[in-house]
């Protein structure tokens, strides 16, 4: 495993120091930078709160977006139909355009 590097991130008018995996530094940035431009539309949309709940509303945007990626995609049984129709709307437009 590699050593950690320290690293300084800011978020939320925060200084808060890290150790992070060498590798990982990037993907650390980009997060912090999403999480901070997120910190700033809420204060834009949302004008007189306090930083805890900028924050606050920026965990639940975030941990929302974590679970929807999680949601389990459509069993195969479920999808069959649908692709069926498509298939079929495909041969249809196909046989007009051929004919």
């Amino acid at each position: 495993m590699d050593a950690l590097i320290p690293a300084n991130v800011i978020i939320g008018d925060r200084n808060y120091r890290i150790k992070i995996e060498p590798g990982k530094e990037e993907i650390v940035r980009r997060t912090v930078k999403q999480i901070n431009d997120k910190i700033i539309a809420f204060k834009t949309q949302f004008a007189g709160k306090d930083m805890q709940d900028y924050i606050a509303m920026v965990i639940l945007w975030y941990a929302t977006n974590i679970q929807e990626k999680d949601a389990p995609s459509p069993l195969p049984g479920e999808l069959a139909p649908a692709l069926k129709t498509l298939d079929d709307m495909l041969e249809k437009a196909l046989e007009t355009t051929a004919g």
